[in-house]
């Protein structure tokens, strides 16, 4: 099978997609960002005033995830404080298959790229038993540097986990934590709009 060479290879392919994939994620977040604080504070502002264009046109100059959850939910604000808590129920949803997007394929890596370092290290091995079967048992420096080899596989996949589950985690706790900033904007919204009611 040609040694466990491809395996290595596969793993360093599989590893500048895992980059990739995180980078793009990490570019992602950066610009949907804002400062929910203020956010909230303009809105509350605007709300307590009943001026409820001016809290749509403050939630849509927001790049956030957070903004377009809240909006959602002004949007049905009308319909009275239940239709927006679905609303906001069901842009919290998709915002979070937004902002979770390729974070599959790190959690996969992450995952199952130590097994195929150990496949190249069983193919590795496999390897050097044949050798030590054609050299009559003699341990030779070839043989040596097949196990060697054969051994560094699992060391790259080892090496290519890490990192992949390192962002798989920190991308889920942003995306919890904005989650959770989109749902305390949310119960504000709802609160302003029963006191209304």
């Amino acid at each position: 099978m040609n040694g466990a060479e491809w395996v290595m290879w596969l793993l360093v392919a599989l590893s500048i997609i895992g980059f990739a994939i995180a980078i793009e994620r990490m570019i992602a977040l950066v610009r949907t960002r804002d400062h929910v604080g203020a956010l909230g504070l303009d809105m509350m502002r605007l709300l307590k005033r009943g001026d409820l264009v001016a809290a749509k046109a403050r939630l849509a100059r927001s790049p956030s995830f957070e903004a377009r959850v809240v909006a959602a939910g002004l949007a049905q604000a009308e319909a009275g404080p239940e239709a927006a808590e679905e609303e906001m129920l069901g842009a919290a949803q998709l915002a979070k298959l937004q902002m979770e997007k390729r974070l599959s394929f790190l959690g996969t890596l992450g995952a199952n790229a130590p097994f195929v370092g150990l496949l190249g290290t069983v193919i590795g091995i496999v390897r050097a038993f044949h050798m030590l079967d054609d050299s009559g048992g003699k341990v030779s420096a070839g043989l040596m540097s097949e196990v060697g080899g054969a051994l560094v596989a699992t060391a790259i996949g080892i090496l290519v986990a890490l990192p992949a589950v390192a962002f798989f985690n920190a991308f889920q706790r942003v995306i919890k934590s904005r989650l959770a900033r989109a749902d305390a904007l949310g119960r504000q919204l709802l609160a302003q709009l029963h006191t209304a009611a």
